[in-house]
């Protein structure tokens, strides 16, 4: 059985945790391969709201189980506090693994974020402050932590005083704060060394024998493609590959095992943190939006900024993740426009340009061209088919699919588990 990528496709927040959820009653195995906890999802079930940030959305699915991959980043005491409210609630969490290669986030990488973003000012890239960036920073220089030198007291102090000694120089020096103590970073993690153990895993190895048993395992992004640190918009991205290919660094399965790549787009719009946004609206159109939409950051708390349907960035999104389906989410936000706009392209300087500009300053030249398609009043939120649908939010939803170059599949059209329209097997 192949495995399935679900990748969002604008700049996060699409809903993929509805459309995994979606999902998790056919799926073995969900599987988070990259991002920390400054990403989340919603999910609601029933009268239920779940907000996850850093555990897979399978992990509510009792049939599922949830794995965070070797590409994510993980803030050991975020994940137990998530862990403890959804025991609390009652969701069995004793069925996550846990990859020993996925890397720690230390309370000095977390300080070192803030830091950091607080001396940028005005060209603050909008992190959440939650230390993703330094850890995966440390990744790269070969200085990271690992859930498995948690296991091994004298080499996570090596490790740590190894970091420390050029970190703290930058801690004292340029920024004028207190240096961090080698030995208390390390008692501090080592706490969480055997309530850990129980859920590690070789994931890589699990994930494979799984396929080669003919299970099908569903590949989780947080964030959005154009966070994406080699495919957005560079440098107001995270610090990770949330498109399609970063499924298989960030999960140890290779890429002849994945034959759907999914991509999550909202029926508008919508960006947290800074960087250009083409469509973004500043009027009551946009308030209307962020209102209707709920749109505040799962994670952060932080209002999201809205705009029109932006079509280069969907087209954008088909090529790079190889997107064979599309999960069209929040359409029934749109309810009651007399009239909604699409952007089909930009002008940059006078220069109609139908694709993202291949360079920054132009992207943060580009003013939306519009076309403008007619609304409709009805209530769609019980519509569970295509037919059920006004005449204008089926020509809508045609619109953006030949605009996007990729088939729509599913239609979320509210807030509920089930108020979806299934237009073709997303995994069959």
């Amino acid at each position: 059985m192949p495995a399935v990528v679900l990748v969002g496709a604008q700049w996060g927040d699409e809903g993929k945790g509805k459309a995994t959820d979606l999902l998790g009653s056919r799926v073995d195995y969900v599987v988070r391969y990259q991002g920390g906890n400054n990403a989340g999802h919603t999910v609601v079930i029933g009268d239920e709201r779940y907000a996850l940030h850093l555990l897979p959305s399978g992990i509510l699915t009792p049939s599922c189980t949830p794995v965070i991959g070797n590409g994510v980043v993980i803030d050991p005491a975020v994940l137990f506090r998530e862990l403890a409210g959804l025991d609390e609630r009652g969701i069995d969490t004793t069925n996550l693994k846990i990859s020993a290669n996925a890397h720690i986030i230390t309370p000095f990488q977390v300080e070192f974020d803030k830091v950091t973003e607080r001396f940028l000012g005005n060209q603050k890239i909008g992190t959440t402050g939650r230390g993703i960036g330094p850890t995966y920073m440390d990744k790269v220089a070969r200085t990271g932590i690992r859930v498995q030198d948690l296991f091994d007291e004298k080499l996570l102090h090596e490790k740590i005083e190894h970091t420390l000694t050029n970190r703290n120089q930058i801690f004292v020096k340029v920024f004028n704060r207190m240096p961090f103590d080698p030995d208390k970073v390390t008692e501090e993690l080592l706490a969480f060394a055997e309530p850990l153990r129980g859920y590690v895993a070789d994931t890589g190895l699990l994930l494979n024998k799984a396929l080669d048993a003919g299970k099908l395992v569903l590949l989780e992004g947080s964030q959005g493609t154009l966070l994406d640190v080699d495919h957005g918009t560079y440098p107001f991205v995270t610090s990770s590959n949330p498109t399609a290919g970063g499924a298989c660094a960030g999960s140890g399965i290779g890429p002849t095992r994945i034959d759907r790549s999914m991509g999550i787009l909202k029926a508008y719009t919508t960006r947290v943190g800074s960087g250009p946004f083409p469509t973004e609206l500043h009027d009551a159109d946009g308030e209307r939006l962020r209102q209707v939409g709920g749109e505040v950051g799962v994670t952060t708390g932080r209002d999201r900024r809205c705009g029109w349907f932006d079509a280069p960035i969907a087209r954008y999104a088909t090529r790079v993740n190889g997107l064979t389906d599309i999960f069209l989410t929040k359409l029934d936000v749109l309810t009651g426009w007399d009239r909604i706009p699409v952007c089909v392209a930009y002008d940059v300087d006078g220069q109609k340009v139908d694709e993202i500009p291949m360079t920054q300053t132009d992207f943060h030249h580009a003013k939306p061209i519009y076309e403008y398609l007619p609304g409709w009043s009805d209530d769609i939120s019980e519509a569970r088919s295509l037919d059920e649908l006004p005449a204008n939010a089926r020509a809508y939803v045609q619109f953006l699919e030949d605009q996007s170059e990729c088939r729509i599949s599913a239609i979320g059209v509210g807030q509920d588990r089930d108020a979806t329209i299934k237009i073709h097997d997303l995994v069959g």
